[in-house]
């Protein structure tokens, strides 16, 4: 009898072991067209000094764009393109920001990153892969303005760097956008 009541207590125990331990995640793979962008769900890490090289490096699949400081300092070039929640779909009020976008791109041969972001709802694979859509969005406007995507590059920073802070309608409207950022050659 007490032998019965200790290998259900150890399979009890080994059970309940198992059950908090959990299995290994599969590391995420990356999607989207080939070329087009880094298409990767990971998450990237931060731009810091260790990142930025000394050439630019525009992202082919699952890569990460590097860019030098002065690049950096583009951002804010461009009006952000803004999104409705949980879409990737340019609205008509927002396209002429991306027309503003193709025409400085005409007259030079600069290379382009555009920077797909999401609000803080929501989980960091879902938010990194609706800010890889909306990048993607932007980035097929361009192309249909003309602009040749080898100059495009695109990636997904989900809802890891907001514009504002806060928990409310405002900030999470700010924080849906795609910005831009032009590369010196």
């Amino acid at each position: 009898m007490k032998s019965k009541v200790l290998t259900r207590t150890m399979i009890l125990a080994l059970v309940a072991t198992l059950s908090l331990v959990g299995c290994k995640k599969k590391p995420l793979q990356p999607t989207g067209p080939t070329g087009s962008g880094s298409g990767n769900t990971a998450t990237p890490p931060p731009i810091t000094g260790s990142d930025i090289s000394s050439g630019i490096t525009i992202a082919g699949p699952g890569e990460r764009p590097l860019v030098k400081p002065s690049d950096l300092e583009k951002r804010g070039e461009f009006t952000p393109v803004y999104f409705d929640y949980d879409s990737a779909k340019i609205k008509p009020s927002e396209m002429p920001k991306i027309t503003t976008v193709s025409e400085a791109l005409k007259g030079n041969s600069k290379k382009l990153v555009i920077e797909g972001y999401c609000d803080e709802r929501g989980t960091a694979e879902y938010n990194r892969a609706l800010g890889e859509r909306r990048a993607q969005a932007a980035l097929a406007e361009l192309k249909r303005f003309g602009i040749d995507a080898s100059r495009l590059s695109t990636i997904s920073f989900g809802k890891d760097h907001p514009l504002e802070q806060g928990h409310d309608d405002t900030a999470w409207s700010r924080n849906r956008r795609c910005e831009f950022v032009t590369l010196d050659k």
